[in-house]
Order: C-alpha cells, then sequence, then structure tokens
C-alpha cells in the first residue's frame, strides 16, 4: 500500500521528466533543421536562384524566426535583384531586432546608398565606429570580424592591420573559413598583389571548396599574368552560378576588350534581367556607346548609373578605366576626374588617373597623385612599384632625337621626340636610336599626313621588370618588346633581350608609326587595324622586318585558326598560344596590305580620319572600301592566294599524331611522304641528329628549290647554314647565310658567323654591313664592335670605328687608355681636333705614361700643317689590339690585352718629346680630377723607386 503510493507519488516526476528531455531533443531538432534550411537557402542564393532564395528568407523572417543571417540573406536578394526600397524596408525592421549586429550595420550602409539617403550612411559609419571603439572585438563571432575588416578595408585602414586583427584571426581557429579567405583574396587585389591573392583562393580549393565568388576572384588575379587560366576560372564561375553579377560584368568587360560588342550587350542585358537598376551593367552600356561615337547616348547610361546611388564614384571609375584598357587615355583621365568630385578619397580613381596621365606624358602631375597615392596606401603594390620605379628612372638621360644631344629632362619642344634611357646605355646606341626614330618620323608623319604638335617621350628600359611595372604597373608582360600609349612609348632595352634579341631597331620603328595612328585616329582604332599598320610599315622599311609567309602561317590561314576582320582585335586577347598572337600581327599586317593595294593609301589615310571623327570601324571601312560583308570574302580570298602560294608543289597536310606515338611510326610517314614540307622537315632534323650533314642539306635544298625557305629562327635556311658549316662547305654557307640574312631581322648567331667568314677572306665591307645589322640585334656585344674596329683600320678608316670605339668604353673594356687613344686618332682624322684631345686626354688618365698618347697630345697642340700622320700609329695599335683578343673573352666585356704599363706601339722616347703643351693640357685634366701634375710626378717618381729596389 505504501509503496504503491510512493509509486504514484513518483509517476508524475518521471513524466515531467520524459517531457522536459522530450522537449529538448525536439529543440535541438528544430535547431538542426534551421540551420540546414538556411544552408540550403544560402545555397540557393549562391547558385545564382535569387528569387527562389528570396522567397524563403522572407518566409523565415516574416514567421519572426530569431536569426540575424534571414534578415541578412533578405536583403542582399533584394539588392541582387535591385529592390532597394524593399531592402530599407527590411533593414530597419532587423535593425529593431538586432541593433548591434556589426554584420547587418556594414550591410546597412549599402542598402542606404542605393536609396539615396546619405545622412544614414554617415549615421551608420558613425556607429560601427563607437562600437568597435568599445573593444567588443575581442569576443566577436568570425562574420563580426570579417565585417569589421572589410569595414576597415573601405576606410584606408592600413592593409597589413586588416590582415593581422581580423582575417588572419579568423583563419587561425577555422582556415576553412570562406569569408576570410574572400575578404582576404578582395583585400590582395584591391591593392594589386595579385600574387597573394591566388594564393589565398589556392587554400581554399585545396580544401574543395566550390564556389562562383572564389573562382571570379581567381580570374581577376590571374588576369595579368595568365589570361588562359583566368578565362578557364571565369567559366567555372559561371557554371558554378550562372546569375553571379561579379562574374557577368568581368564577362563583359572582357567582351568589350576584345571588341566583342554584340556579345558584352548580351552578357550586359543578362545582367539587367537580374536587376533592371545595375549600375555598372548602364556604366559598360556607356563604354559601348562611346566607342561606337554615340555620345549623347553614353552622357544618358551614366545618368541612369547614377540614378539610385547618385555619388557613386565607382560609376565613372569603371567608364574611365575601360576607356583606358581601349587607350583613350584622355577620356578616360576625365571620368577619373569626375570620380574624384565624388569622393576625393577614392583610391582607384586617383591610381587610375595618374597612371592616365603618366600615360599621356603628363608626368609632373602623374608622378605626384600616384606618389600621394602611395603614402596614402603604403600596401599598395602597383604603386609602389611605381615609385620605386620612379627613383631608377630619375637617373635616366634625356635624348632629343633630331640633334642626338642630351638635354634636360624637362625640356618640351612640339613635334621633337625625347628618348629616356640609362646613361650607359645612351653611350652604346643612343645615337643610333635617336636617328631610327627621327627617320620614322620623318617618313610616317609624311605618309600619314600628320604633323605632331606635342612632344613624343620614349622611354627604354634596361631590365625587363622595369619596362613592365611602367607599361603595366606589374612584373610580367614577357612577351612584349614595346608599347605605345599615343605619345608616350615604353620599350625593352636590347641588353634584356637574352641569347635571341629582338631587332630593336624594328621594335622602335614599329612603336613610332603607333604614334602616328593613334595621333590621327585620336587613340579611337581597333588593335589590329593599329598592329596591322605597323607591322606592315616594318616591312616596307626593311624587307627584313616585320613578318611574312611560313609554313605554319599558311597552315593556319587555311585551316580553323583563320581570323573574319571584324574579330581580328580579340585574337590579340587571351591567344590560345604565342604563336596565335603572332599570327593576329601577321594576319593583321595582310588586311593592311590588301586595302593598299586594292584601294590606295589615300583610302587608308580617308580610314584613319573617319575614325578620328568618331565613327565605327565597319563603318569607316565600308564607306571607304566596300562593305563589311564583300570586304570579308575578298579578304579571305586574298589570305587564301598569298597561303596557297608558298611552297608550290609541295604538300602540307600532316596526320594528328596523338601523345605518345612511336617515334618509328612518324619516321615512316615522313619516309613514305617525301613532297610534304612537314616530312622533309623532319627528316632532315634526323639526318642532323645523326650527323649525317649531307643527307639533311639534300632534304633543306629540296624545300629551297620549292620556294619554301624563310628566316625564321630553326627554319629550311638556318638548318641548311649549319649543314654547309659542319660539311666545311665555306663557299656555299656563305651564299645560304647571304639569302638567310636578307629574310632574317634577329639572326645574331649567323650575323656572327658571317662576320667570321668575312673576316678570314678580307671582305671588310660584308664585315662592315654584316656587324652593322647585328648592332640592330644586340648593341652590347663586345666581340661584334671589335670586329667592326679591325675592319677599320683594315680599309684605312678610322673615322668608321668611332661609334664602336665610344660602345667599347662602355662594356668594362680591359684596356680603356688604348681605346681612348684610337678613339682620338679617329676624331682626329675626322678634323675634330677638341674632341681628340678630350679623348688622348681621357688615355692619359688612365695611363700617363703612355708615349704614343703623349706624343699625340703634343702634336695636336701643334699647327694642322706641321702635325706628322698617326694613320700608321693608329693601326698597329688597333692591330696588337685586335691580336691580343683573337682568343674571344666573355661576350659583354670589351678591350685589349695592353695595359697601362706595357710598351705601346711604335712609341716615342720621352726624353726625346716636347714637354711644354703636353704638360700644359695634361696639368689641366688632372686639375679638373683634383691631383695636380706634381702630385703625379710624385706619383711616378715613386713608382720608379720602388721598380729600381725590385726588378722583378
Amino acid at each position: 500500500m505504501n509503496r504503491s503510493a510512493k509509486s504514484c507519488r513518483l509517476r508524475p516526476r518521471i513524466v515531467i521528466g520524459a517531457i522536459v528531455i522530450a522537449v529538448c531533443q525536439w529543440m535541438m531538432v528544430a535547431q538542426s533543421v534551421r540551420a540546414a534550411t538556411y544552408t540550403d537557402v544560402e545555397a540557393l542564393y549562391l547558385t545564382g536562384k535569387i528569387d527562389e532564395a528570396k522567397e524563403a528568407a522572407a518566409a523565415e523572417v516574416e514567421r519572426g524566426v530569431w536569426n540575424r543571417r534571414w534578415s541578412e540573406l533578405l536583403i542582399k536578394c533584394q539588392l541582387s535583384s535591385g529592390e532597394y526600397a524593399e531592402a530599407l524596408e527590411t533593414y530597419q525592421a532587423a535593425l529593431k531586432r538586432y541593433p548591434t549586429s556589426l554584420p547587418l550595420r556594414t550591410l546597412g550602409i549599402e542598402v542606404a546608398r542605393y536609396n539615396g539617403l546619405p545622412d544614414q550612411v554617415a549615421t551608420e559609419k558613425a556607429f560601427i565606429h563607437r562600437y568597435l571603439e568599445t573593444g567588443q572585438l575581442r569576443y566577436a563571432t568570425a562574420d563580426t570580424l570579417v565585417a569589421a575588416g572589410r569595414f576597415f578595408s573601405n576606410n584606408g585602414i592600413d592593409a597589413r592591420i586588416i590582415l593581422k586583427s581580423f582575417y588572419d584571426r579568423v583563419l587561425e581557429s577555422d582556415s576553412g573559413n570562406l569569408d576570410a579567405i574572400l575578404a582576404t583574396a578582395e583585400l590582395a587585389i584591391d591593392k594589386g598583389d595579385f600574387k597573394v591573392a591566388a594564393e589565398s583562393i589556392a587554400k581554399a580549393k585545396r580544401l574543395e571548396i566550390q564556389d562562383a565568388r572564389l573562382e571570379t576572384l581567381l580570374a581577376v588575379a590571374l588576369g595579368p599574368t595568365d589570361s588562359k587560366a583566368a578565362t578557364i576560372a571565369l567559366a567555372t564561375a559561371l557554371e558554378l552560378n550562372p546569375n553571379y553579377a561579379p562574374a557577368l560584368t568581368l564577362k563583359a568587360e572582357k567582351e568589350i576588350d576584345r571588341e566583342l560588342y554584340d556579345q558584352a550587350g548580351k552578357t550586359i542585358e543578362h545582367l539587367l534581367r537580374l536587376n533592371p537598376k545595375d549600375e555598372k551593367a548602364f556604366a559598360l552600356k556607356a563604354v559601348i556607346a562611346h566607342v561606337e561615337g554615340d555620345y549623347d547616348r553614353e552622357k544618358e547610361l551614366r545618368q541612369k548609373a547614377l540614378r539610385h546611388y547618385g555619388d557613386n564614384p565607382e560609376v565613372d571609375h569603371l567608364i574611365g578605366r575601360k576607356l583606358s584598357d581601349k587607350y583613350r587615355f584622355k577620356e578616360g583621365a576625365e571620368y577619373q576626374r569626375r570620380s574624384l568630385t565624388f569622393d576625393a578619397d577614392y583610391v582607384p580613381a586617383t591610381f587610375q588617373l595618374a597612371q592616365d596621365l603618366l600615360r599621356l606624358g603628363d608626368d609632373e602631375i602623374g608622378w605626384q597623385l600616384a606618389d600621394e597615392v602611395n603614402r596614402q596606401d603604403p600596401y599598395n603594390v602597383v604603386a609602389y612599384n611605381l615609385m620605386t620605379l620612379k627613383d631608377r628612372t630619375d637617373g635616366f638621360e634625356t635624348l632629343a632625337a633630331s640633334s642626338a644631344r642630351q638635354v634636360s629632362r624637362d625640356f618640351s619642344e612640339p613635334g621633337e621626340i625625347l628618348i629616356r634611357m640609362d646613361p650607359h646605355e645612351r653611350q652604346v646606341y643612343g645615337t643610333a636610336a635617336a636617328e631610327i626614330l627621327n627617320e620614322a618620323k620623318q617618313a610616317l608623319c609624311e605618309k600619314y599626313d600628320l604633323q605632331l604638335k606635342r612632344p613624343v617621350i620614349v622611354e627604354i628600359f634596361p631590365k625587363q621588370s622595369d619596362f613592365a611595372i611602367r607599361t603595366f604597373g606589374l612584373p610580367g608582360g614577357e612577351g612584349f618588346l614595346g608599347v605605345c600609349f599615343g605619345h608616350v612609348i615604353t620599350a625593352n632595352s636590347p641588353a634584356s633581350g637574352g641569347d635571341r634579341p629582338s631587332n630593336w631597331k624594328s621594335v622602335l620603328w614599329h612603336e613610332f608609326c603607333h604614334v602616328v595612328t593613334l595621333t590621327k585616329t585620336k587613340n579611337r582604332m581597333p588593335r589590329w587595324l593599329s598592329e596591322g599598320i605597323s607591322v606592315y610599315e616594318e616591312v616596307r622599311r626593311d624587307p627584313r622586318w616585320g613578318q611574312s609567309m611560313t609554313a605554319r602561317y599558311r597552315e593556319m590561314i587555311l585551316g580553323d585558326d583563320y581570323t573574319p576582320i571584324a574579330k581580328l582585335s580579340s585574337a590579340f586577347l587571351a591567344p590560345p598560344s604565342a604563336e596565335h598572337l603572332q599570327f593576329a600581327y601577321y594576319e593583321s599586317s595582310l588586311v593592311v596590305e590588301f586595302i593598299i593595294d586594292n584601294y590606295g593609301t589615300d583610302a587608308l589615310n580617308a580610314i584613319l580620319d573617319t575614325l578620328g571623327e568618331g565613327i565605327p570601324i565597319n563603318i569607316a571601312l565600308a564607306k571607304h572600301t566596300d562593305p563589311m560583308e564583300r570586304l570579308e570574302v575578298a579578304f579571305r580570298a586574298f589570305a587564301r592566294q598569298r597561303a596557297e602560294g608558298f611552297g608550290p608543289g609541295l604538300a602540307f597536310d600532316r596526320p594528328e599524331f596523338k601523345d605518345g606515338t612511336p617515334q618509328e611510326e612518324i619516321d615512316l610517314w615522313a619516309s613514305e611522304n617525301p613532297a610534304n614540307y612537314w616530312a622533309r622537315m623532319r627528316m632532315a632534323r634526323n639526318e642532323m641528329s645523326s650527323r649525317n650533314y649531307e643527307a639533311a642539306a639534300n632534304h633543306l635544298n629540296y624545300l629551297v628549290d620549292h620556294d619554301a625557305a624563310t628566316g625564321e629562327r630553326g627554319g629550311v635556311l638556318e638548318l641548311l647554314a649549319e649543314c654547309r658549316r659542319e660539311l666545311h662547305q665555306a663557299g656555299e654557307e656563305k651564299v645560304i647565310l647571304e639569302r638567310y640574312l636578307n629574310e632574317s631581322a634577329d639572326a645574331l648567331p649567323a650575323l656572327r658567323r658571317r662576320m667570321e667568314l668575312a673576316a678570314k677572306d678580307d671582305e671588310w665591307g660584308t664585315v662592315f654591313s654584316a656587324g652593322e645589322q647585328a648592332l640592330e640585334v644586340q648593341p652590347f656585344a663586345a666581340g661584334i664592335h671589335r670586329e667592326l674596329i679591325r675592319a677599320a683600320t683594315e680599309v684605312g678608316e678610322p673615322e668608321r670605328a668611332i661609334d664602336s670605339l665610344i660602345a667599347l668604353k662602355e662594356l668594362d673594356p680591359i684596356d680603356a687608355a688604348g681605346l681612348d687613344y684610337q678613339l682620338a686618332v679617329a676624331f682626329e682624322s675626322q678634323g675634330e681636333i677638341e674632341q681628340a684631345k678630350r679623348a688622348v686626354v681621357d688615355a692619359l688618365l688612365e695611363a700617363p705614361r703612355y708615349r704614343d698618347a703623349l706624343s699625340l697630345l703634343n702634336q695636336l697642340a701643334l699647327p694642322k700643317v706641321d702635325r706628322p700622320d698617326h694613320q700608321s700609329n693608329s693601326q698597329a695599335s688597333q692591330s696588337n689590339a685586335s691580336q691580343s683578343d683573337a682568343s674571344e673573352p666573355e661576350e659583354g666585356v670589351a678591350g685589349d690585352a695592353m695595359t697601362e704599363d706595357a710598351e705601346k706601339p711604335d712609341a716615342v722616347k720621352p726624353d726625346t718629346m716636347p714637354q711644354s703643351n703636353t704638360e700644359e693640357v695634361v696639368g689641366e685634366a688632372k686639375k679638373a680630377e683634383g691631383k695636380s701634375v706634381v702630385e703625379d710626378d710624385a706619383d711616378e717618381r715613386a713608382e720608379n723607386e720602388t721598380e729600381t729596389e725590385d726588378p722583378k
């Protein structure tokens, strides 16, 4: 009875306990369900199903679920759809429930901006600052830390502080936190540190995280250095989220860059279907309108872009940046100025303006702005690179092309070409650079009826990395030899060209042609036409320059790699290979040749004038040639005819052998197709690898006989010359080398070999011609200069050695005094007595007891009629120098074997020399060095005493 009663009393407690446990379990399950539901709905948003995500998020917010993330997700969906007023309502309601939520408050700034509420923007910022000053971030969640970091990033805080205090702090506790990874990559991209951005994204990808945001950031990070990988990343982003607005915006930008305006228009319409108020979509439409010359439409579209966020600096910055990408730097700079009127502290606009001005040649203000950005944002990699480069380029010397004389850096004269280059390099080839640029100006300005009204600046960089930083802002761009922005040219020095540098004269001619055509069209010309004219004019100046038909180009024209004229500019962006890029240059030059041959130079000039009026290229072509459809058909026929004319009687088809195909199988195919170009080349190379040069030469001669020989590297003529050399057939080798060098602009090894053969046979005229051609490729080759000096000696024309003697002085010569003496003799033979005196004094400063130099200096002071002929002494000196250099020293180091204490040839004994004039001139030189003649005599006596004490 008692037990039963007790049992009855316990049963309700057991029931209540069970109910409590059940409720707790239900709450845990419900919480789990809600978390999973949020994750699922967020996944809808992140994969582009915005309407579905918006509906689900709105339902949860309406249901009153206590989770701010639902409100934040709903606001994001509404902003993405252009529902700015609705987003404001959602935000205001959420703020009442979560007033201290930092992620919500930062989102509220964006909401206020797109609703035209600047006062509320200021209020939200002030609240966030007060909140952050309370120190509550010590206990903040990951999303709060990321939100704080992004807020500070947008308000000019040092990037290193943001990384250390916010993003790294999150990643230390959760290395896979996607928001922190994304924020880190975004920050790095904002600062131009694309390498760090790519590394950050790579960490996430190693965790097998798939997200369109990651892939889009990767596409941006890889864009400057790996366009192919960037294209793949962008395509992946749009597979993961076909409606991701930043990816679509980037896609439209790339299409505009490639002049695929119809495709860009479709991409922009996609953006506007997602958000009819998308400001970036309207900005990009304004860019297209500008390029097409519809300036009223451009203004209208800009106004639409600013309709909701009226002082958005990003709109004008985007329009201006894309116009600058089109080389329309003047218009681009104007848009950056407009952007800065909305926000004077908007760093992207300030820095873009700095770059635009530097490319326009407005150096003073451009460098000031770049320095301002560098000081304001020390982590900005591009600004830092530029300012570091400026420290080096400040030491460059400026040369006026018209006179080949040095001028001040701030020298300015309309139409003058100002060459800025390293002082050391100026001595080596500065005069030659001035001469070729001045010639280009005379020829091309006359042909294209242009008068330059402002100076043209040409900057030549000894280091490729410096060229890349000046040109692109970042290291890279290894395939570029030079770039023209309009009135500013940047170029790589031949010193950075490696083993097989390009012809630097042809590069300068090519780039100056860009100056002419870009100026004539006000930078309003498509890439293909600009490049096509420059390549065409290279060939007109020198048939060895530019490009010509090859077996591979034949294959590309007749195959799938041919590009219609209307799409030619896109061939320069993201080409499948470097070969495809070169083919784009060649095909573009063919179009120009076709236009001139069929419609005349006047028609081409008229096309350029029409482009300068803002008329699109297709309309300009139709106006002065034929309608685009007819032009495309006619040019295709012209290109095919040119291609089919290469190697008549040869077959050019070849099977597509798979990777791993046995070499024997390929060799068998080659042997069975002796009339095939590719088969003959393979058999020739096989024979050469077996050192069977006679058989190889037979294969190559077969191709020569069928007009399939070109000046390309590794081509028929280069291989055939190698065969003749190995067979010791000097006569035949010279014949092949002559033909090869008539078709190649940069065959440096062949030029060296031709000089060697000519010198053996005393063919000094050929030494001169081959040597001068070689210096167009590599002016820093000391051996070439020495051979030219030797040739000048042999023909008794010392004045022809002057340029090479000056160059050798800059190339760390062994015997600087000997070079100065030879230079003095050369100047004296030209009647340039003052320069001869300076050179001989330099020789004596290097070697005070140089007897020939002392004799020459003394006699230079005599009247001309009393001077003896120093020609014989000069020849003996140069001959000895040449003999001493019989074993060629390392290339790039010049000099003779004679030292200061060596006995100079045909020396005049000191005790028979008159001393008065010599001492007077040398004394003046010593004073200039801060050393008196007495001191020098004391030094010499000390040396004599030492020699007496130690005869060894």
